[in-house]
């Protein structure tokens, strides 16, 4: 019987030769096992915590150093006598020589890798011991650099182009520099006759909807007379079908099932169905009827097609995703991962934060190419919350090389990954890098006339890994769409192409710096990434500040190094003075700036929806928002911060992912008398209303817009019965800014009028609301704050808190005096009879704070 024992207990480490870490010959104990080196220092107080105020560069130290892990563990006489015994190491990071008893039994050179050396000819029965040496991954990459050239990148060191290890461990534009090093995931014990090497269970799902399915068994070795059986469990457990004495004599079988429509269940991502989840258990038995060997793998059933495809009204194709015949738009984010180190990641920590994703109405998460294929849990979580998961490989802006012993790590390196990953009914794309293609464009060594070279003696080496390479191993050993990159537009045609493919639109905070109304001008097919950074909690920037009051101001030495991003100082400024009259003591900064990107990325997400029309006018179908996550605390693009406390854009972002929601622009149009004169003219303001449904049925609704005069009683009202169409944008009404004159000089103010608009159901139940105000927000004279008539009301539990006002407020943000407590909502507009009740889990009864525009700080 195959037999698997995780050698958890007994590990130490020391650093070799001695140093900062250990002395000479000093092993400690480790505190957890799997671990790295940074993990156990910290835990052992040998360094400083790398997360606080400048310790990032007290530690560079750890990640230029040779480190060995030991362990011992009693092996029995059963497992002596078993006729193969293999050690097996799930991820070493990242150059390691392993010894066994003395004896040298494997070299590893990629973290991505999971390898297997066999140990039956040097175990012992009771002690024995296992000794991994671990080479520096910064010092062994500047060699390689050396031997094999310096490349073109993007972040980091140049070195981590020949280092197949995680890319952003050499520091990115929102993370550090720590080089981790040490075993990662688990070394297990592996006794067994015959394994079962892998399973490959594949389904068809035609366009009728019925259910084909193939079940591949492959052993370690030939077994004559050897038997398998199948068998198709439901989520219940209760047996579906079953297969018995498939023969595996040659070391491999194949059993093939076919379901009529409706047998099974078929998996939906959120909020379009369920997702009913099976299992396939295989089991090997000898001629004499004994267990060989077993598996169990969890399965679901799904029709996916990435469809690109000719639009009715505008040049280009769709770029769209279509579950089981349903095209679905993909409002989601990019995950980074969630830990500079990732031992310290359990899986309530996944499992909070794809919640997170899900409660914030988001259906779709990229795995992002500079990190790492993540572990199991990480999809299983996936699977059973219905979230689409992109999945890039492993190569993050650069350059990367095609030598054959590097190619040969990737080749190994997507083929275990690949299968690994294929059986997740989430996984519905994989990607070939991130933003490749992007960086040979910007240094010109791209020649897109070129389709059938092989690449590796060109300057773009890695097009070979990339078109040549990985699509055929992931034609090989899955049924998953493969995409050259992201972005990527089409085969000869510039990653730019906003009418091809998946875009990076970057022109809102890097690039040409567009202010964020233009994001509909700025709109591609599909948006894989698009950001605003936006400090986090205050209760975060006064961990990293660990106590330091004099660093506590936003251009501090401390504040500077928790965030990375080139710029940062012009872009946040460029931005907030466009937009804000704004204040510069911390509290207010931060809530300034997260004001600032929860309107950047509310306003893009509502503009690209308005894009999904129907079918043929699907001129946008998909909107994911860099990022979700922090690896570390710090100010960056991530909607939440590391301490998974939700940025208010977060909210703003959750409220336009909503199955309903409402849109407005208001835009002015000039015109003139005549050629001649540029004194003459009229300026008018247009109104535009839109509602979006994400249900696959009409829906009706009352649509109210009411306007209110900001400085006077004036208001008026609007409202008219109107039908959503299914699945798509709904145009709702398009017209002149009610009570907003007619301009003839530049110099005439603009009454200040605030439109808020609601969908409203049978009941008066509100659907959706948004508010659209005059900008930039910096020219309102907002009302003083004893005019307003606003009430904040905590609730008799404690628990919630409601909202009123007699006047219009922009921008509130909630808070409370000590503990973080968990709001339902933030970056709030609120309006004169539309009171709002926000859920405050952990307010306990406090006074509730609330900062909005005009609140006297600025």
């Amino acid at each position: 019987m195959s037999t698997i024992r995780s050698l958890t207990q007994d590990w130490s480490f020391t650093q070799v030769g001695g140093g900062h870490g250990t002395k000479n010959g000093e092993w400690l104990a480790v505190s957890q096992f799997p671990t790295t080196v940074h993990v156990e220092l910290l835990k052992a107080e040998r360094i400083p915590d790398p997360f606080l105020g400048l310790n990032e560069w007290e530690v560079q130290w750890v990640g230029e150093s040779d480190w060995a892990f030991k362990n011992t563990f009693e092996v029995s006489a059963k497992e002596l006598a078993a006729v193969n015994v293999d050690l097996v190491f799930d991820g070493l990071d990242t150059f390691a020589s392993v010894e066994f008893n003395g004896h040298k039994i494997l070299d590893t050179k990629n973290q991505f890798i999971a390898y297997r050396a066999p140990v039956k000819q040097y175990l012992k029965l009771g002690t024995n011991e296992l000794v991994i040496s671990f080479s520096s991954a910064f010092l062994k990459g500047r060699e390689l650099e050396q031997a094999h050239g310096k490349l073109h990148l993007w972040n980091g060191d140049s070195s981590r182009l020949h280092v197949r290890k995680a890319q952003y461990n050499y520091g990115w534009d929102w993370g550090p520099v720590l080089m981790t090093i040490g075993p990662w995931k688990p070394v297990t014990l592996h006794t067994y006759n015959i394994y079962l090497t892998d399973i490959d269970v594949r389904s068809d799902v035609s366009e009728a909807l019925d259910v084909g399915v193939t079940v591949d068994l492959t052993l370690s070795a030939k077994i004559s007379g050897g038997l398998a059986s199948v068998v198709l469990k439901s989520a219940q457990n209760s047996v579906i079908l079953s297969e018995s004495n498939i023969k595996v004599g040659s070391g491999s079988a194949r059993a093939e099932f076919r379901f009529s429509p409706g047998v099974l269940e078929l998996w939906y991502p959120v909020g379009f169905g369920k997702q009913p989840l099976y299992t396939v258990e295989v089991t090997i038995s000898d001629p004499e009827g004994n267990t060989l060997d077993t598996k169990t793998q969890r399965v679901s059933f799904r029709r996916v097609r990435v469809v690109q495809e000719p639009l009715v009204d505008q040049e280009g194709l769709t770029f769209l995703f279509e579950v089981n015949n349903i095209r679905i738009f993909c409002g989601g984010s990019n995950w980074i991962p969630a830990d500079s180190f990732l031992t310290t990641l359990t899986p309530a920590r996944y499992r909070a934060w794809l919640r997170l994703l899900v409660d914030g109405n988001q259906n779709m998460i990229r795995v992002w190419g500079g990190g790492i294929y993540e572990h199991d849990v990480f999809y299983d979580i996936c699977d059973e919350l219905a979230v689409l998961v992109w999945q890039d490989f492993m190569f993050g802006c650069g350059q990367y090389p095609a030598y054959d012993s590097f190619l040969k790590l990737v080749e190994l390196e997507a083929e275990q990954n690949v299968k690994r990953l294929r059986h997740h009914p989430s996984i519905v794309i994989f990607a070939g890098n991130n933003e490749d293609y992007q960086l040979a464009e910007s240094i010109n060594i791209v020649d897109y006339s070129d389709e059938t070279s092989d690449f590796r003696k060109t300057k773009f080496p890695a097009r070979h890994i990339y078109e040549r390479t990985l699509p055929s191993i992931v034609q090989k050993f899955s049924n998953i769409h493969y995409h050259r990159s992201s972005p990527y537009s089409a085969p000869g045609t510039v990653t730019t192409d906003k009418t091809l493919g998946d875009l990076h639109q970057w022109n809102v905070w890097h690039g040409s710096q567009e202010p964020w109304h233009n994001w509909d001008l700025l709109a591609g097919r599909f948006v894989s990434e698009f950001g605003m950074e936006g400090y986090p909690n205050i209760r975060t920037v006064d961990y990293w500040l660990a106590g330091d009051k004099s660093e506590r101001y936003p251009q501090s030495r401390v504040n500077n190094n928790h965030n990375k991003a080139d710029g940062f100082e012009r872009r946040l400024e460029l931005y907030l003075v466009e937009n804000f009259k704004h204040a510069f003591d911390m509290d207010s900064y931060v809530y300034y700036t997260q004001i600032m990107q929860a309107e950047t990325l509310a306003s893009a997400y509502r503009l690209w929806r308005r894009n999904w029309r129907g079918k043929g006018r699907e001129h946008t179908a998909g909107a994911l928002v860099w990022q979700i996550n922090d690896c570390w605390p710090t100010t960056s693009w991530a909607i939440v911060d590391y301490f998974m406390r939700p940025k208010p854009a977060y909210f703003a972002i959750s409220r336009e992912l909503r199955q309903y929601t409402i849109g407005m622009t208001r835009k002015e149009q000039k015109t003139f008398a005549n050629d001649l004169s540029a004194a003459q003219f009229t300026i008018t303001t247009v109104l535009e209303v839109w509602g979006t449904n994400g249900a696959l049925s009409e829906k009706k609704a009352k649509l109210e817009v009411t306007c209110f005069d900001l400085y006077s009683s004036w208001t008026t009202q609007f409202s008219k019965d109107i039908v959503l169409a299914p699945n798509s944008s709904t145009e709702l009404y398009s017209g002149d800014l009610p009570g907003q004159p007619v301009r003839t000089k530049q110099n005439e103010v603009p009454r200040a009028i605030i439109v808020s608009a609601r969908l409203l159901d049978a009941s008066g139940t509100v659907l959706g609301r948004h508010s659209n105000w005059p900008e930039p927000f910096k020219f309102i004279k907002f009302p003083a704050i004893e005019d307003l008539g606003f009430s904040v009301k905590t609730s008799s539990d404690g628990e919630s808190v409601e909202l009123s006002t007699q006047k219009p407020i922009k921008g509130i943000i909630l808070d409370a005096e000590g503990e973080d407590v968990e709001w339902s909502d933030q970056a709030i507009d609120l309006v004169p009879g539309d009171p709002q009740i926000v859920k405050a889990v952990g307010l306990k009864g406090r006074e509730a704070k609330a900062r909005f525009l005009g609140d006297g700080t600025a």
